[in-house]
């Protein structure tokens, strides 16, 4: 009888693991540390006089360092007792005072189809592994020695090519008897009503196997090696086997290395596991092609309490440590956290090995930051905080961040920490008592070395001073904070994917702010380059499936509710376009706006002149003129039958 993973987790989660073993062994008072839920003891498997058996009920866990039995409560009783799988679930059940579930035969007819589409990845796995040695493989070898992946490491990690050929897979699992609907069900293939004739997904690629959590090959990624490749990475689509953000590429393998290393870190992409892992760091993961998402952050910690997130040295990398940083301070738990691991600019962690050697990883993960750390310098690097309604702003911020903690306890404790450092930042906590005003000319002072309270820290430039006009017009109220236009961008993708090809480059480059448009603009990309030709409908159905429902009807409302006609399904593809691409020009202008705003506030902070003064009104001028202004479009709104403005 199979039995459903939520019901072993409520067992687990109900019995300490402790409890069962400590009816069987008697703990060691020297070693074990009940408030710690860690206990040593005699093994019970092999005699021994001096206890090296360990139970850890955090992890739910038992090793033997004398003899290497482990497992959790159900393998205690199956290897000690001789129970049966099923026979040991009753049994704890019944302790944990849970009733046995009813068979369940559908899900036991579903369990049977499921093992057999893991025989068909198999196949399919072995199927890329000759390819990568063959002839055609040439090409993706090179690739690969080029990466320093040579052959030990490609055959430890079961790396392959796929062929150029459309058919080469699909003919070759029809050899072994697969059927066709099992090679759709695994999306080893392309299909589709609009498709006469199902073709391999994975075409002149390096295939990265990616399996589940025991070990199984649930799904590939593939490395383009052609230049013209739509997409540089693929991954296999979400299948009754593979939810990628459930996973994390080498978990099965970084899972067991995570105890002796005390801790888990996730990198970017398949090639800095590989070379993180190749380098000493088998406790090393990473997402699946996306931002890390909730689901993924809790694997983590059912790991290790405080993972280390590793991000590349460039502003792409930080832009993704920022965003992590917000998806782990609404997640915190008590004793729940994570670390920050910032490489060198412009290197990634391959790099970073391949030129300095391992011992340079070895000290950008010890200089790891804390999350606090991380967010209180997202919040203050280049501002200027001298006067008192901006120390009043950074305040409201750091407010405002602290209440998106879930948690009451670690709230409290946020709100108190930055309250603390921002007195000590402002240089509230002197022993005179005198609170310090930085003025511009004290700023001068501080930059060359001295300061008012004989600090020689750098004061901060300020941030952008943004109209209440323009954050009226491209800041929308409700869940999603994110700008107008940004939403106008994605949702105008989401509702004309048949614009998606032309405009590829643009839309994959826009800079947005907000993570959840972020999450959803990757997810369009992904599905576009596996099926160019998608329709609306069917790009809108992927997109619900994918958990992108709930957003896009928020985000349909808020188009609706401000008037962007354009970006709406029922907009024509010209108009469609059109706004897309004025929403795309003042969305650029815009950020070049914030830009220069910057840099002029920076030069009269440092030089108070009338001239600097005049070059930074003038620009908050040209931002506030340029709110709700709309590029005149000869025609724009007549093949919809409309014609209003929209931005």
């Amino acid at each position: 009888m199979r039995f459903s993973p939520s019901f072993l987790d409520d067992i687990r989660a109900r019995l300490p693991i402790s409890s069962i073993v400590g009816q069987r062994v008697t703990w060691d008072r020297r070693k074990s540390q009940p408030q710690k839920g860690d206990f040593w003891a005699c093994c019970p498997f092999h005699g021994e006089k001096s206890p090296s058996f360990h139970a850890e009920d955090r992890k739910g866990r038992f090793h033997c360092f004398g003899c290497g039995e482990s497992g959790d409560h159900f393998t205690f009783l199956t290897k000690l007792e001789g129970l049966s799988f099923p026979e040991a679930v009753e049994r704890l059940a019944g302790e944990a005072g849970l009733s046995m579930p009813a068979r369940d035969v559908h899900a036991e007819e579903e369990e049977r189809k499921r093992a057999s589409l893991h025989e068909v990845m198999e196949i399919a796995c072995r199927f890329f592994e000759e390819g990568l040695q063959s002839r055609d493989g040439a090409s993706a070898r090179g690739y690969l020695n080029g990466r320093a992946l040579g052959p030990d490491i490609q055959r430890r990690f079961r790396l392959g090519y796929s062929r150029q050929s459309r058919n080469a897979l699909k003919e070759h699992l029809a050899s072994k008897g697969v059927p066709h609907e099992d090679m759709i069900a695994t999306g080893l293939l392309i299909s589709g009503e609009d498709i006469p004739v199902s073709y391999d997904r994975f075409r002149d690629r390096v295939m990265f196997p990616i399996t589940d959590f025991r070990g199984r090959i649930v799904a590939f990624g593939g490395r383009a090696l052609s230049a013209d490749a739509q997409a540089k990475y693929l991954n296999s689509p979400e299948t009754v086997l593979f939810r990628k953000g459930d996973l994390l590429y080498n978990g099965f393998e970084a899972r067991k290395a995570v105890q002796s290393a005390g801790t888990i870190i996730t990198v970017e992409g398949y090639v800095d596991v590989i070379a993180m892992s190749t380098a000493g760091f088998g406790h090393t993961v990473a997402p699946l092609g996306t931002a890390l998402t909730e689901r993924q952050l809790d694997l983590l910690w059912r790991l290790t309490p405080e993972p280390i997130l590793c991000f590349d040295g460039d502003k792409a990398g930080l832009r993704a440590a920022y965003r992590a940083a917000d998806l782990a301070l609404a997640a915190l738990k008590p004793g729940k956290t994570v670390r920050f691991a910032l490489l060198p600019e412009g290197q990634d962690p391959d790099d970073l090995i391949r030129s300095a050697g391992r011992e340079a990883m070895a000290q950008v993960l010890a200089a790891a930051r804390p999350l606090f750390d991380m967010v209180w310098t997202r919040e203050t690097d280049g501002g200027g905080f001298e006067t008192p309604e901006r120390r009043a702003a950074l305040e409201a911020r750091l407010r405002d961040i602290a209440r998106t903690v879930a948690d009451e306890s670690i709230r409290h404790h946020y709100e108190q920490a930055f309250s603390e450092r921002a007195r000590e930042f402002f240089g509230y906590g002197q022993k005179n008592g005198n609170r310090q005003q930085r003025g511009n000319g004290e700023r001068r002072n501080d930059q060359r070395g001295g300061g008012g309270n004989g600090s020689s820290r750098p004061i901060r430039q300020p941030p952008p001073i943004i109209s209440e006009s323009l954050k009226r017009s491209t800041t929308l109220s409700g869940r999603v904070q994110a700008p107008l236009r940004e939403v106008v961008l994605v949702m105008t993708m989401a509702n004309h994917p048949g614009l998606v090809p032309d405009l590829l480059d643009e839309f994959a480059q826009i800079e947005l702010t907000n993570r959840e448009l972020d999450s959803l603009r990757t997810q369009i990309l992904e599905i576009a380059a596996e099926d160019p030709h998608i329709e609306g409908g069917g790009l809108r159905d992927r997109l619900i499936t994918a958990r992108f429902g709930e957003l896009l009807d928020k985000l349909d409302q808020q188009i609706e509710r401000c008037g962007n006609w354009q970006a709406r399904a029922d907009a024509s593809d010209r108009d469609a376009a059109d706004g897309w691409m004025q929403a795309l020009t003042l969305h650029r202008k815009a950020r070049t706006l914030h830009k220069e705003l910057k840099d002029a506030e920076a030069a009269l902070a440092t030089d108070p002149s009338d001239a600097n003064l005049a070059q930074m009104i003038d620009i908050q001028n040209q931002m506030a003129n340029s709110d709700g202004t709309e590029a005149q479009i000869e025609g724009f709104g007549l093949s919809s039958g409309r014609r209003q403005k929209s931005m």
